[in-house]
């Protein structure tokens, strides 16, 4: 039954696909002169990455006050009636 012949509803169907695909086409650049590319960005992420923090050394005495001072700020950090957990 098919003659080869397009009816109108699919001749306005395939023209209407032709069209859309034609605007988005025409909406892209084909310009490769960009300043970076995926591999330059990649590289500057690795550039800044974490660096771990180096404390400096401290003396067995200033560790000592240093643990004193972290016990007693535990030991009067005040009273709470609830330690926030809820179930």
């Amino acid at each position: 039954m098919n003659s080869g012949k397009k009816e109108p509803e699919e001749f306005d169907e395939e023209e209407l696909i032709r069209s859309e695909f034609e605007s988005m086409v025409a909406g892209l650049s084909l310009d490769e002169s960009t300043p970076t590319t995926y591999l330059d960005e990649l590289d500057r992420i690795d550039e800044e990455r974490f660096v771990q923090p180096n404390p400096p050394r401290q003396t067995p005495l200033g560790f000592i006050a240093s643990a004193k001072r972290a016990i007693n700020r535990w030991l009067h950090r005040g009273h709470h009636d609830d330690d926030g957990a809820a179930l």
